[in-house]
């Protein structure tokens, strides 16, 4: 199979565990016998740098003319810090979002049996956790209307949704829970909110479509309580975007490290992988950042392809660095520990 693959590296670690992910991959070419072609692009801080804009128009022609994104990281402290600041990396990334049309963001959330004593959490309340989120990108308050009156002295944010941007969420909420265990949460504040009472209804409506899967109605408050404390009680759950922003980078440390989580970004015609972490500024460059989500983040495109035994490999490949210590510095416990670089080099040898 032959594959035209956007690559975004992006900012801090960004470049560092893309580079790790892209040795799994043309490992797994090597193996199976496909070829990618690697489309480079620039985003973020990087591309402000390069030419103002945190998502150029040259960098989206490679996107929607690729067959999938492979995308690092967005961030950068100098913006952090900078209020006034009028043009931000993470802009890019919304605005990458919502030209694409990846409205759909895929989290999965599991356990690793060599990990599971590193977890903050209980063994016996984690235990068996594989569940996922399906979070809402691109409406919602990071999209609606905001601003400040009042002289600057009051600021607004609007949470807007349409029936039609619920629909389409659920709908991939559905598909997949009829592919797992035929469990469905809807998480909303719908005692509070009239956005979280149009998610309620319009799955409701849903309901009879799907008469398999057994639906439950959670507000945010008590899945982000349930969540750790007995996170295998869930299996999908679905939710609006800044919700979804919360509740999972919660979920990520049930697994014991952010640094483990990867995740996909879906809309109807190409898909976007990425892990759940962010840019990481204090690492970069130093060779000592956890590849493992974003290598992961390359199963799950390969199990977008439909290439599940490529998929299955490259995450059998990261049990195996994981139970024999081969990790960085994040997971070694005092125990030698391994640069990004070369967990790279050891992933790809093993493939």
């Amino acid at each position: 199979m032959k594959m035209n693959i956007a690559l975004l590296a992006g900012d801090g670690i960004g470049p560092e565990v893309i580079d790790q992910a892209v040795k799994v991959c043309n490992a797994i070419c090597n193996k199976y016998n496909h070829e990618i072609s690697w489309r480079p692009a620039l985003t973020g801080a990087a591309a402000i740098d390069a030419v103002g804009e945190p998502y150029p128009d040259e960098t989206h022609e490679i996107c929607v003319s690729s067959d999938a994104v492979l995308f690092g990281a967005i961030g950068h402290p100098r913006f952090d810090n900078d209020p006034s600041a009028k043009v931000r990396p993470e802009q890019g990334l919304l605005k990458m979002r919502k030209k694409l049309g990846l409205f759909a963001n895929v989290r999965p959330t599991f356990t690793f049996p060599s990990l599971i004593d590193k977890s903050p959490l209980k063994r016996e309340r984690i235990e068996g956790t594989d569940l996922v989120f399906l979070r809402e990108l691109t409406g919602g308050i990071y999209f609606g209307e905001r601003g400040r009156k009042d002289e600057g002295e009051t600021a607004f944010d609007t949470c807007t949704y349409t029936r039609s941007e619920v629909v389409r969420l659920a709908k991939k909420g559905f598909e997949l829970a009829m592919t797992r265990s035929k469990k469905l949460c809807c998480v909303d504040k719908a005692n509070v909110l009239e956005t979280s009472r149009l998610w309620r209804e319009t799955v409701q409506r849903m309901e009879k479509d799907y008469p398999e899967v057994e639906v439950s109605y959670e507000f945010v408050d008590a899945v982000a309580m349930r969540l750790v404390q007995w996170p295998n009680s869930y299996d999908v759950l679905i939710t609006e975007n800044l919700f979804g922003d919360i509740l999972t980078d919660e979920a990520s440390v049930i697994s014991g490290s952010m640094g483990l989580m990867p995740s996909a970004s879906v809309g109807e015609s190409i898909a976007l992988y990425e892990p759940i972490h962010g840019s990481y500024p204090q690492a970069a460059g130093k060779d000592i950042a956890n590849p493992l989500a974003t290598v992961l983040s390359a199963a799950m495109m390969f199990d977008g392809f439909g290439l599940n035994e490529e998929a299955n490999a490259i995450k059998n490949v990261v049990n195996k660095s994981l139970e024999k210590g081969v990790v960085t510095e994040d997971l070694s416990e005092g125990a030698k520990s391994f640069k990004t670089s070369e967990v790279g080099d050891w992933l790809a040898a093993n493939i």
